[in-house]
């Protein structure tokens, strides 16, 4: 019965990922009293469930409370705060956390995570006086794509912002101080251009990595090896274990001692070290954990098997942080621990060291595909083969040299000359993993149904089981319904509309029954690419492998950033747009033509491009869809001159929904042009709390003066509708989840 109570309380503590909303407290206090009234009947299984359902609710709730107020939402204030963590620059942006900031008459969250944009050198432990534009946390919600509002409540973040201006009121000091000074010396090395990659593994401080290095780690299923995780902890347990049990083996360990209760204190110590050497963020946390567990379970209660132990692991880091389960590493984490235990759990017969080792890689990249696909993360066909190489490389030869190295830095010469010899390996490395990257590139997974999703796990763990399991062949079978589900096709003359939420810039996905069009490919700002983030996974997610078209309305960065990434992630048959000349060459793109058309599957396509227009957002390249009397008017960023223009042109405007022209700017969406297409409804696309003011307020009232309903991305999310049909707008912000704001 205690077993059964383990799991439930298991399962009440992971449920919080599956919650639209969390239930009022007065709920969840009678809820607790049920539980508590339940256990002398013996009922451990629903108490216990009860037990952490109400537990990890509360935490949730706690953390909700914790956000910045809405009547402070966007205002600009003076604030005090230290500085935590380790500060992050990137493209002349800095980023850090600032706890236990206080403002003269309002409370503010407990952490936040600020911005400066051409900010000063900012150190972990200082204390600053900042004036900042605050923002409740807010993300960007599509079909696919991470969720940024849902990592902000999972490291309890209640509000970001932006640094106006600032001073520093007092130095650094402190733990984390100390741990920033460490990282300035690691990055000061010469270590063949991986210095940053050395700080990731020494200090978990992963923003010394380039977008490249991620797009390879990503791409060959090796991101677990550069971000401190459990491999690591447990790697420095298991060396320091092996230590102490080899000197006992050959009569080295004092007699007075008993080695095994010696090994595992050892071991436990040299993982906790290293987990507060790397900030002891959550995924370190979850590992010593484990690493605790095991060490115990090995000490004294070996009898309780696998499952049990692995049980209480889970349970104790959701009980420490029920948040945590908002997070993919934490199921992947798990996900990894369970399959292994699964494959090499009671099996008969002995295996050599290559026959596990291989095993492992080929047994781990089979299980966790129902977790990549639950949790629409890119998987690694190459995975198996990457890590083959690159764990035992990075595990034995480079983290040893680092930690070494960092130890011995106050040693002139020789803790530089191992980072120097740790940085090479990491380098031969990293080119061996982009020859593997782009041989064979990560494959992002599609929606499933949740019947083909069943089907495809339990076929997994059956192609995992033992060989004397009956039915286990057809565990190949099974698996195949995760890559082969069913499709639904549009009817022939109806249009499915897709205008994606990319903040301040555009991307609108148009699929008949056979083809597929995108507008616009959304920003890009330096290296942070929505193309790349957002777009792409999206587009897959959606069942989308090849564009037919894409039409690029100009050449600006919030329409055209996101086209390279797409063009390197999928199949594009054609690139058109309002200002070709002023692409990259590598696009490959033609001009618009003004007045082209053509149909696919019965559904009609239009360009206009105002002759006059020279460059810039005037230059846009015009798209209407039409289908079954419904049309569609797409506008880049023209202008009032490009929309007088498109008036003397003669054109028929009308149109039932217009994507209002250059996001609501107050230079477009003239009232004659409005008159002219006269729309009952209108897609806006643009950043919340934007830089620019959109929309303008007398636009907006322009649109209201004629009743046009606007559907704002900011607001609702992706927005869908499809031309030819019944149905309406649905923004994908109400695919609800209880820390999306509403």
């Amino acid at each position: 019965m205690m077993r059964t109570g383990t799991f439930a309380l298991a399962a009440g503590l992971a449920c919080l990922p599956l919650l639209p909303e969390l239930p009022p407290t007065w709920l969840l206090l009678a809820l607790l009293l049920v539980a508590l009234m339940l256990l002398p009947w013996r009922s451990y299984s629903v108490s216990f469930l009860l037990f952490g359902f109400v537990w990890a609710c509360l935490s949730a709730q706690l953390a909700l409370d914790d956000r910045l107020s809405h009547a402070l939402d966007g205002r600009t204030l003076w604030l005090e705060g230290r500085v935590s963590g380790l500060p992050e620059v990137a493209g002349g942006v800095v980023r850090f956390q600032l706890e236990g900031a206080t403002a003269r008459m309002h409370r503010l969250p407990q952490r936040m995570r600020l911005s400066w944009y051409g900010g000063p050198p900012v150190l972990a432990g200082e204390r600053w006086r900042l004036a900042v534009k605050l923002k409740r946390p807010r993300g960007l919600v599509n079909p696919q794509g991470f969720d940024y509002e849902a990592w902000l409540l999972a490291q309890r973040i209640g509000a970001t912002g932006t640094i106006k201006q600032g001073e520093r009121l007092h130095g650094a000091k402190g733990p984390s101080a100390w741990r920033d000074g460490l990282r300035q010396r690691l990055l000061g090395v010469e270590a063949h251009g991986r210095a940053g990659g050395l700080a990731a593994l020494v200090l978990g401080d992963d923003s010394g990595l380039s977008r490249a290095d991620w797009r390879t780690l990503q791409d060959t299923g090796t991101v677990h090896l550069l971000v401190i995780s459990g491999q690591h902890v447990a790697l420095l347990a298991g060396l320091l274990y092996g230590l102490v049990a080899s000197l006992a083996r050959l009569g080295g360990w004092p007699r007075a001692l008993p080695w095994l209760p010696c090994a595992c204190l050892i071991s436990f110590s040299g993982a906790l070290g290293y987990g507060l050497l790397a900030g002891f963020e959550v995924p370190v946390r979850r590992a010593c954990v484990m690493v605790a567990l095991v060490l115990l379970w090995r000490l004294r209660f070996r009898h309780l098997g696998l499952w049990r132990p692995l049980a209480l692991a889970f349970i104790l880091v959701l009980i420490v942080e029920p948040l945590a389960s908002l997070q993919a590493g934490f199921w992947l984490s798990f996900g990894a621990v369970a399959v292994l235990a699964w494959v090499f759990g009671g099996r008969l017969g002995a295996w050599s060291w290559w026959q596990i080792w291989w095993r492992a890689q080929w047994t781990l990249a089979l299980g966790l595909l129902p977790f990549f696909f639950a949790l629409g993360l890119p998987m690694s066909l190459s995975g198996p083969l990457a890590n083959l190489i690159a764990v035992p490389w990075v595990s034995l030869l480079v983290v040893p040299l680092a930690l070494i190295g960092t130890l011995l830095l106050p040693v002139p010469w020789l803790g530089e000359g191992l980072l120097w010899l740790a940085g090479g390996l990491l380098e031969i490395l990293f080119q061996l993993l982009a020859w593997i990257a782009v041989m064979l590139p990560a494959w992002l997974p599609t929606s499933l149904p949740l019947w083909c999703w069943l089907i495809g796990s339990l076929g997994a763990l059956l192609c995992l089981a033992p060989a004397g399991v009956p039915v286990r062949a057809m565990g190949l079978a099974m698996l195949l319904a995760l890559f082969l589900p069913p499709r639904e096709r549009l009817p022939i003359g109806q249009a499915e509309v897709w205008q994606l939420d990319v903040g301040q810039g555009l991307a609108v996905l148009i699929r008949t029954r056979e083809h597929t069009l995108l507008y616009d490919a959304g920003p890009r700002f330096g290296d942070f690419d929505l193309g790349e983030r957002v777009v792409l996974p999206s587009l897959r997610q959606l069942g989308v492998s090849r564009l037919d078209l894409m039409l690029l309305s100009h050449a600006d960065s919030d329409h055209a950033g996101g086209a390279e990434a797409l063009t390197r992630g999928m199949s594009v048959g054609k690139v058109l747009s309002g200002e070709a000349a002023a692409l990259p060459m590598a696009l490959m793109a033609e001009p618009c033509a003004d007045g082209a058309s053509w149909a696919w599957d019965d559904v009609r396509f239009t360009t206009w491009r105002w002759s006059g227009a020279k460059e810039g957002n005037p230059a846009s390249c015009v798209l209407k869809v039409e289908t079954d009397g419904e049309r569609l008017l797409l506008t880049g960023d023209i202008d009032a001159a490009a929309e007088s223009a498109l008036l003397a042109a003669g054109r028929d405007l009308r149109a039932e929904w217009l994507q209002v022209p250059h996001h609501g700017s107050r230079s477009s969406s003239s009232a004659a042009f409005l008159e002219a297409v006269a729309p009952r409804a209108a897609l806006l696309s643009r950043g919340w709390h934007n830089p620019f003011g959109h929309p303008h307020p007398s636009v907006v009232a322009r649109y209201e003066a004629r009743g046009v309903v606007l559907h704002d991305s900011a607001e609702r999310g992706a927005l869908r509708l499809v031309l030819g049909s019944t149905e309406g707008v649905y923004g994908w912000r109400e695919h609800q989840r209880f820390w999306r704001e509403k």
